[in-house]
């Protein structure tokens, strides 16, 4: 299978582990060809040599928390020749504790990676996407995106940010035959709980979801044409829940769940 022509190419970033794995796979469960992008090459090479068995798989590391990194991984992939079909932004972390405390350095690298490398992939891939007609954008958002997040403010408002951005570009694409989707996932099994610092926190104890549950969910409900996929019925719960409570006892709630 060549590069370019009809193969329906899928870049997912932060694919080294967790859900940006687990949807990797799901992918090439599919027959979808790879590029995959992390910092960390190492897993990345794994991944890819497990992958390859079924799919062709292209290796692009990034680290989207330096300035013109997302420009950077768009140009790599279109130099190997590789027609994007599918974007998949997973790449993000969180940081917990007071907005005022947490390093501003530390807060401005995680708006890096989970607001501005997002928005900026979807720019440089959408108008091909809209001009062919086909494909789409799966944005890996969060059930938070729908809450205040007090402890851990910056991170709940990216993936607002985030969750806001994939529903308008969805209306905006879907009468081009282009399909944008957020996945808002609750706590889930990865590494981002030890990074975050929430393991441990209430947030993280009974409903864990394992990545791979959210993954399958997520990919099935992008090529259904959803425009949001909440996986999990707890989760759902939790959103409709978020949906009808004052904004003022939500705050209160998350700051106790945070805390």
């Amino acid at each position: 299978m060549g590069l370019g022509g009809d193969a329906r190419w899928t870049l997912v970033t932060g694919a080294s582990s967790g859900i940006g794995a687990g949807i990797a796979r799901d992918f090439a469960a599919r027959g979808r060809p790879l590029v995959l992008s992390a910092r960390r090459v190492e897993r990345l090479e794994a991944l890819a040599a497990e992958l390859r068995a079924r799919v062709p798989v292209e290796v692009v590391p990034a680290d989207l928390a330096v300035p013109c990194a997302a420009d950077a991984l768009v140009a790599a992939v279109e130099a190997r020749g590789v027609v994007l079909h599918t974007l998949v932004n997973n790449a993000g972390f969180g940081l917990r504790g007071r907005f005022a405390t947490l390093p501003a350095g530390d807060q401005a690298e995680m708006v890096a990676v989970n607001v501005m490398a997002p928005t900026v992939l979807c720019r440089l891939v959408l108008p091909g996407l809209i001009a062919r007609r086909a494909g789409g954008i799966l944005n890996v958002a969060s059930v938070v995106g729908y809450l205040p997040g007090p402890n851990m403010a910056a991170y709940y408002a990216s993936k607002a940010y985030l969750l806001s951005l994939s529903e308008a570009l969805y209306e905006e694409a879907r009468p081009h035959g282009v399909t944008v989707t957020a996945v808002c996932p609750g706590a889930t099994a990865t590494e981002f709980s030890a990074r975050a610092d929430v393991d441990g926190t209430k947030r993280f104890t009974g409903n864990v979801m394992n990545p791979e549950a959210v993954a399958r969910q997520a990919v099935a409900g992008h090529l259904a044409g959803r425009a949001v996929v909440i996986p999990g019925a707890a989760n759902r719960a939790a959103v409709l829940g978020a949906r009808l409570m004052p904004r003022w006892l939500s705050r209160k709630v998350v700051a106790r769940l945070q805390g």
